[in-house]
């Protein structure tokens, strides 16, 4: 497929827009759209919150009359079904554009090339292609759930140069610079779910809602999931306060269960494992089931560890300070099991990205399958 240096560049505008979801389309995909007619764009969206217009409707809106005969650049395959709101492809066809460029085709079975198919059947002309390696990485987590069935799990680690997390006693705020801190609620705002341990409830009480660096983005919180096998829980903790928390137990305890409920967070009880904690292959079905695409686990050495060696970490994203805490101070991964070369988790280098004086560090885990 041959592509014009004016087609790139539209294309780019259009990832470019895409972009801008990226903190408030959750669980949708992000998408951006441009529509063009004699290399002028008259018309552009994207897609700003999950039940509403779609980039499409958006650029045709904005685009008017003058789409007729026009050439949309859309990041992602217009949709053919009727979801929460009508399919693009069919507000394209009314509209009479004559092209349509997508970047990648939609991996979720219900587009999946028909939406290209329906536009191509009504005689416009369709090119795919154009930019898919920096369209798919816009959506990296809904491609892996749609080709997968499973949500794209990161675990999030801030750290000292000798791999700890904390000193002795737990104290660790702050190991990283602001600018390091600005970026973890960065991440935790394009994540649909932000995972962590009763313990780490009780030793931080952290709010672990996206805030610092954002400004007045418009910012869809992720929903905390905590993991309480017991409901320690306390009911003044911080991540309770914005009504979008599931606490997952395997604990008997009716009224704890119901003084949590009343407080405004949802108990869902799941399987123990042989040592009585919630089981981690039981947590992982629950998030297969939920409506979401990405997961951020922001917990302690002993959640962290278990993750890891459980296989459900797909990226391991690490801040690292310059300093160092010495011998005595807490260690970024409990894995007590493994005693032996063959048996660690093996990573590969992603990306490396300097924030202040910090380091991030990204690696993807690799898998034996």
């Amino acid at each position: 497929m041959t592509f014009t240096s004016n087609d790139t560049m539209f294309m780019t505008r259009a990832i470019e827009l895409a972009k801008k979801g990226r903190y408030s389309a959750k669980p949708n995909p992000c998408v951006g759209c441009v529509i063009v007619q004699n290399n002028q764009i008259i018309g552009e969206g994207w897609h700003e919150k999950a039940g509403e217009p779609h980039a499409e409707i958006h650029a045709l809106k904005q685009a008017a009359e003058l789409a007729k005969n026009a050439t949309a650049y859309v990041t992602l395959e217009p949709c053919s079904h009727h979801g929460r709101t009508p399919p693009c492809a069919d507000a394209l066809i009314e509209a009479g554009v004559a092209k349509v460029i997508v970047a990648m085709q939609d991996p979720n079975h219900l587009v999946a090339g028909q939406g290209i198919a329906k536009l191509r059947d009504a005689g416009i002309d369709v090119s795919v292609g154009l930019l898919e390696e920096q369209a798919a990485a816009l959506n990296k987590p809904f491609i892996h759930k749609m080709t997968t069935g499973k949500p794209y799990v990161m675990s999030k680690v801030a750290m000292s140069l000798d791999g700890k997390t904390a000193m002795a006693s737990g104290e660790s705020q702050w190991i990283t610079g602001a600018a390091a801190r600005e970026d973890v609620h960065r991440l935790r705002a394009q994540s649909d779910v932000v995972l962590t341990g009763v313990g780490t409830v009780l030793a931080d009480n952290p709010q672990l809602s996206a805030r610092d660096g954002l400004g007045d983005l418009n910012v869809c919180q992720p929903r905390i999931v905590v993991l309480d096998s017991s409901l320690k829980t306390p009911l003044d903790a911080a991540v309770l306060a914005g009504n979008k928390t599931t606490i997952l137990t395997c604990s008997d305890n009716d009224q704890a269960k119901q003084a949590l409920v009343k407080g405004g967070c949802l108990v869902q009880v799941i399987a123990a494992d042989e040592n009585g904690q919630v089981d981690l292959q039981a947590v992982q079905a629950w998030l297969n089931e939920q409506p979401i695409n990405s997961v951020m686990v922001e917990a302690g050495a002993l959640l962290n560890g278990a993750f890891l060696q459980a296989g459900l970490v797909d990226e391991l994203i690490v801040y690292m300070a310059p300093s160092a805490l010495g011998a005595d101070a807490r260690g970024a991964f409990s894995m007590p099991t493994i005693s032996q070369l063959s048996d660690r988790i093996q990573l590969k280098y992603s990306t490396m990205d300097t924030l202040g004086d910090d380091i991030k560090l990204t690696y993807v885990v690799k898998r034996d399958d």
